[in-house]
């Protein structure tokens, strides 16, 4: 999906509001019979005929809509079996009630299936709220093809609906998670004023405070130069009380984008901890509850940083279903720069395909700019094979993890430390002083864009790391820790500042300290 325009912050709306914007929650969407005229939809009334009260006609669709909502009801309903069912939709937690009475909210973005607002809850905290976007490029181009609105944003729901239920099944630190719902009639009224009638209306003004629909930022629905994303689900609210526009709301933990940029800059430890927790993200999808999980718009943009953890936060287009097939031909994994042979099982599936392609999308995404860049020397080697064999997808996921696995163990444990003179030798170590942190010394990466401020093994590693520096005439072993447990040291280019510091221990060069007192 092209990325379009950007959208601009400000685009208030009452919490009552944004429950009307058409997220239609079809939870068991009945079949729609072609009413004759006079029974609801069109025509003249018929002589005789009085609507009982409450009653409301039902949708009159055309046969191609009707067969794809069919098949799309039928897809969530094989979901929900195979998730266990919706035994957790009534559990107590965020529902319909903390929504109404929500405030502050704001819309963040459009796509090209769902909006996504910004509230604040009653009892303190920001949410992100999830729904369909009754005008986004899926419902057009639906309505431009059958010419029924309200057919075509009940067709979208099922993306968020299939979205929830994945969510509430899949238990990973790297998938956001469900950790409760409630299922409710909507309140018609809210705090801050009427509940608007449908999206249909509040699109019109929308379009002009955000421009048209784009597939830009998380989940192809929120710009993230705009807002924060996506991440943990904390519940969902449905309207079932039987008008003929049905909603889904998801509430979730606002999180920030994963910006590709920013990561080539900072350090690489922080790079291949990324890059981990994906591999045991695809590791868990290849191994799941459900199967094994693709996710078929594998981008960037569909993750975010939550406390410094990786999480993909859209899975309305992840696909349970691996590619059937006849034969060894009907099983080739393409993409833009390569194809790679597959071999059809004795149960007519593409063996792997799905495992093979969460993959290659990795190394492609990911692994190719974040692992090699600024890595520990000794360690190149090891992850230029996990680069070619990943890239040539002759390792698979298992593989894939055992190797990033032994990185890890090289790294932390300090053995891929090369063989080398001892150079701690040539510093003096000062106990219970440290340096004045100053900006005239900096390297990159750094943990610090005001100074140079590094990862370490050991003070012996950060004394030939202030070796290899140009300017560095001392370092100091700080008490901060990464997430490896290696603290980090700090490389200065004088030493003469020097005050007390009762759990520091700086480092000066002995070369640097002949012409000085200390």
């Amino acid at each position: 999906m092209a990325a379009a325009g950007r959208a601009r912050r400000g685009a208030g709306l009452s919490a009552a509001a944004l429950l009307a914007l058409p997220a239609l929650a079809l939870l068991a969407l009945p079949a729609l019979p072609v009413l004759p005229p006079g029974r609801g939809g069109g025509g003249e009334a018929q002589p005789g005929f009085s609507p009982p009260p409450g009653f409301s006609p039902p949708l009159l669709l055309p046969p191609g809509l009707r067969e794809e909502l069919r098949q799309r009801r039928r897809d969530l309903r094989r979901l929900e079996a195979a998730a266990g069912g919706g035994e957790a939709a009534g559990a107590a937690g965020l529902g319909c009630g903390d929504l109404s009475r929500a405030t502050a909210v704001s819309v963040l973005g459009w796509g090209f299936t769902k909006v996504v607002a910004r509230a604040v809850l009653a009892g303190g905290g920001s949410v992100a709220l999830k729904s369909v976007h009754g005008a986004g490029r899926e419902v057009r181009r639906c309505v431009q093809r059958y010419g029924a609105p309200a057919g075509c944003r009940r067709l979208a729901a099922y993306k968020l609906l299939k979205e929830v239920t994945l969510l509430r099944r899949l238990q990973h630190p790297g998938i956001v998670k469900v950790r409760r719902g409630l299922r409710g009639p909507l309140p018609r009224h809210g705090g801050a004023g009427e509940l608007l009638p449908g999206l249909s209306r509040s699109a019109r003004g929308a379009r002009a405070v955000l421009g048209r629909p784009r597939s830009v930022g998380v989940g192809g629905d929120i710009d993230p130069t705009v807002a924060s994303a996506l991440s943990q689900l904390y519940g969902q609210c449905y309207d079932n009380s039987g008008d003929a526009e049905l909603r889904v709301t998801a509430m979730l933990e606002l999180g920030s984008p994963l910006e590709m940029i920013q990561l080539l800059q900072t350090p690489w430890e922080e790079r291949f901890k990324i890059c981990l927790s994906l591999v045991k993200l695809l590791f868990y999808l290849a191994h799941s509850p459900l199967g094994s999980i693709a996710l078929l718009d594998f981008q960037p943009r569909q993750f975010v940083m939550v406390d410094g953890n990786l999480k993909v936060t859209d899975m309305d287009d992840a696909s349970t279903e691996e590619l059937s097939c006849k034969e060894d031909n009907d099983c080739t994994l393409d993409f833009p720069t390569k194809s790679f042979p597959l071999k059809c099982s004795v149960v007519g599936k593409c063996e792997g395909i799905n495992e093979k392609k969460n993959l290659f999308n990795a190394y492609r995404y990911f692994f190719t700019y974040l692992l090699p860049h600024s890595a520990p020397p000794a360690l190149r080697p090891l992850l230029s094979d996990i680069l070619n064999a990943t890239g040539d997808l002759r390792y698979g996921i298992n593989e894939t993890l055992r190797a990033f696995e032994k990185v890890l163990h090289l790294y932390k444990s300090g053995l891929y430390l090369q063989k080398r003179p001892l150079l701690l030798k040539d510093y003096i170590s000062l106990k219970g002083f440290r340096t004045v942190e100053g900006e005239g010394h900096k390297c990159w990466p750094s943990y610090s864009h005001l100074g140079c401020l590094l990862s370490i093994h050991s003070a012996e590693e950060a004394a030939a790391i202030c070796n290899s520096q140009l300017h560095c005439q001392s370092f100091i072993v700080t008490q901060h820790r990464t997430w490896t447990g290696r603290p980090l040291a700090s490389f200065q280019s004088s030493w003469t500042d020097l005050i007390p510091d009762t759990n520091a221990v700086v480092y000066i060069k002995r070369s640097a300290s002949s012409g000085g007192r200390l």
